[in-house]
């Protein structure tokens, strides 16, 4: 739907706890548009350096499009503080195990479908480690209709690279990927890297998935992340996202 000067805009947004992996309470941010809906619903999975605040605004852009969104805090049960200090001490612990992430990611789309107000489709969406974790989640459950993974590095690993937490390679599982995959990169990431994209688009049309692509040029990680000047790009962010949310209008439903 076409935005209107004189439409009504409301929002609710706040932190809420949720039963995440084996029960446990896991904090999570949560904002949705006012009013009865339906609407589709978006679980985002941040990335490595955390909870922070560039995922809560993203959150919010979701609810102002006409989503109930929630973004988890992954790393709650090893620390609270700042962001940078949190994400520093999980990183030192090698990361979180993927079986809890799934556990979390799976229970935020039980809690979004659960609400009065849910057109009953959820989609999953996280850029770098989190874009992994989009990916993984959505072929490890059933709970999600869409995914979208934004440079997400570790979809493709060396069996080296594996480890307790992490002892399966996403990509192993892409015979399970249920629904349709948007992945977003750029040309000059290292993690992943093109090639790396590549291993995972072959695998993607050796099991007949439902995928687009998009390699930008001129684009590292994290080309989104209008607070890091560095890493942003601003032309390839404004294209990513129309690409994100004509991908999750066609399959979830929305504005």
């Amino acid at each position: 739907m076409p935005y209107r000067t004189d439409q009504y805009e409301g929002m609710l947004a706040e932190t809420v706890v949720i039963p995440g992996a084996n029960g446990d309470p896991v904090h999570a941010y949560f904002a949705r548009p006012l009013g009865p809906g339906p609407f589709p619903s978006v679980v985002l999975i941040h990335h490595m350096p955390g909870w922070d605040t560039w995922y809560k605004e993203a959150t919010r852009k979701f609810a102002s499009r006409g989503y109930a969104a929630i973004a988890p805090d992954l790393y709650c049960r090893v620390a609270q503080g700042t962001p940078e200090d949190v994400g520093a001490k999980v990183r030192a612990e090698g990361g979180v195990p993927d079986d809890q992430v799934v556990g979390d990611v799976t229970a935020c789309a039980g809690f979004l479908r659960s609400q009065s107000y849910s057109n009953g489709r959820v989609g999953v969406f996280g850029t770098c480690s989190g874009g992994r974790h989009a990916y993984l989640a959505a072929c490890r459950s059933t709970a999600f209709d869409a995914v979208a993974d934004l440079w997400g590095g570790g979809v493709v690993m060396r069996p080296e690279d594996l480890t307790e937490k992490r002892p399966v390679a996403p990509i192993d599982y892409t015979k399970d990927l249920p629904c349709p995959l948007l992945g977003l990169f750029g040309s000059d990431d290292r993690a992943p890297t093109p090639e790396q994209v590549a291993i995972h688009e072959a695998e993607l049309k050796k099991h007949g998935k439902q995928y687009d692509f998009t390699m930008y040029p001129g684009a590292g990680h994290g080309f989104f992340y209008h607070d890091r000047p560095a890493a942003y790009r601003a032309e390839q962010a404004v294209d990513g996202w129309q690409k994100v949310f004509a991908f999750f209008r066609q399959h979830l439903g929305a504005e």
